[in-house]
């Protein structure tokens, strides 16, 4: 059927079933499809299934909406052991070799057409279990419950059957969620988890509205939780100085080989990490080995030193870039424990490369989902580096970010993906840019 001329093109409406063709994935976990040449992104999809769709949004350029009944299944449906749209199981309808192929055709088409850079071949996508799979997470609390949000809403669903978290967390939330007195409960609002590889370490902060009414309770009750499986429990507000620990330590540490070299990492409760244990030494020996031995490395985006330590041996000089004051605190006593000739810069990455002299062989970039600010670009650009490390979990920032690192000068030389959130469609990629 001719797609009809913009002018004519009869309106989708809210509350209208349609039965739609899907045709590929887009960023963001719904798939394509098309109504007389308008385009309906659709949750709860598979490319090449016909499923029946009822439309939730209507834009200018793009309907939004929902599968209701699947008309011609794909032979990768899987039956869905959880709420799909609970977070982190957008995909998991989808049978896990399709979800990889998938992955890496998000990639390839975020750089023909965001990028307008063509890949040569799609990447690979290194898999992982899916089960237990997160050594990090955030939880919210709302009416004595603990639980992740439903996509797109503030709806509590139920971690266990995700599937995300092992069982002995599960536990752990299970136990915390019956201890919480009245007061604690009005009061917390999110709860972060933090495990390290073998779970050994698990701690746990509570992040408070407000102060409990009844804090003298607090020693005994942290007491019951660090015999629970918690080795360390705090809690408080964002603002510096609130944090108060309650019991056992707030830090977990992982030893890492590189190599044959250990990097040991002390990382806080409260601080960003790569979730995935069973693609974590993958993803850091991948990276470690992509910086030429004897260069000068700059790790922007340092975070607690992971890259920078596992890169300290091949480097010559390293310089570690962290603005936020956790991490940075994690990242100095990382450096100083490992005895690494790692010179720490703790200043936003836009401050940092605004003054920093050019000359530096490898610049590693590990930006937030947002990508590279405007300031952050040019002060990358201004390093003069000869080999730009990207990496990235969120390809459609990472595209953006590739057309403008190409346009000043640079050229793509690998792509390699690595899937840190089975059964969601976000993806992991490390490209290296040369100039």
């Amino acid at each position: 059927m001719r797609p009809w001329p913009d002018n004519r093109r009869p309106m989708l409406s809210v509350g209208q079933t349609l039965s739609l063709e899907v045709e590929k994935p887009a960023v963001g976990g719904r798939m394509i499809a098309r109504a007389d040449g308008q385009i309906v992104l659709v949750d709860g999809a598979i490319p090449g299934e016909r499923v029946a769709v009822v439309i939730d949004r209507v834009e200018r350029k793009v309907a939004y909406g929902r599968t209701v009944a699947v008309e011609a299944s794909s032979p990768d449906r899987h039956q869905e052991v959880a709420d799909r749209r609970c977070g982190g199981c957008l995909y998991a309808h989808i049978a896990y070799g399709r979800q990889l192929a998938l992955k890496a055709a998000i990639v390839g088409d975020a750089f023909a057409r965001i990028a307008r850079l063509p890949l040569g071949r799609l990447p690979p996508v290194l898999p992982s279990p899916a089960a237990g799979y997160r050594m990090r997470a955030r939880l919210h609390c709302r009416g004595g419950r603990i639980g992740f949000f439903r996509e797109q809403t503030h709806e509590l669903c139920d971690v266990r059957p995700t599937g995300q978290l092992l069982p002995a967390t599960c536990d752990v939330l299970d136990a915390l969620r019956a201890s919480l007195t009245e007061s604690w409960a009005q009061s917390v609002h999110q709860i972060e988890v933090s495990e390290n590889l073998a779970a050994t370490e698990r701690a746990v902060h509570l992040d408070q509205l407000s102060e409990p009414r009844k804090v003298e309770a607090s020693a005994s009750w942290a007491r019951s939780l660090l015999t629970a499986g918690v080795t360390g429990l705090s809690t408080g507000g964002a603002a510096p100085g609130t944090v108060r620990v309650l019991g056992g330590s707030p830090y977990v540490s992982d030893i890492f080989d590189v190599a044959g070299r250990p990097v040991v990492i002390r990382r806080h409760v409260s601080s960003f990490f790569q979730g995935n244990r069973f693609l974590l030494r993958p993803l850091v020996t991948h990276v470690a080995t992509l910086i030429p031995d004897g260069s000068r490395l700059v790790d922007l985006y340092a975070g607690g030193g992971l890259f920078a330590l596992a890169a300290a041996a091949p480097a010559s000089a390293v310089t570690a870039v962290e603005g936020d004051r956790v991490a940075a605190a994690d990242l100095v006593a990382n450096v100083k424990a490992a005895g690494a000739k790692v010179r720490v810069v703790h200043q936003a990455v836009e401050d940092f490369a605004r003054s920093a002299p050019p000359g530096t062989d490898v610049a590693l970039l590990d930006p937030p989902r947002t990508g590279l600010s405007q300031d952050a670009l040019h002060g990358t650009l201004r390093l003069s580096a000869r080999r730009l490390v990207y990496v990235s979990c969120a390809v459609a920032t990472l595209a953006r970010d590739a057309r403008r690192l190409v346009d000043a000068g640079y050229a793509i030389g690998s792509v390699e993906a690595f899937d840190m959130f089975p059964n969601t469609p976000h993806v992991e990629t490390v490209v290296v840019f040369e100039k």
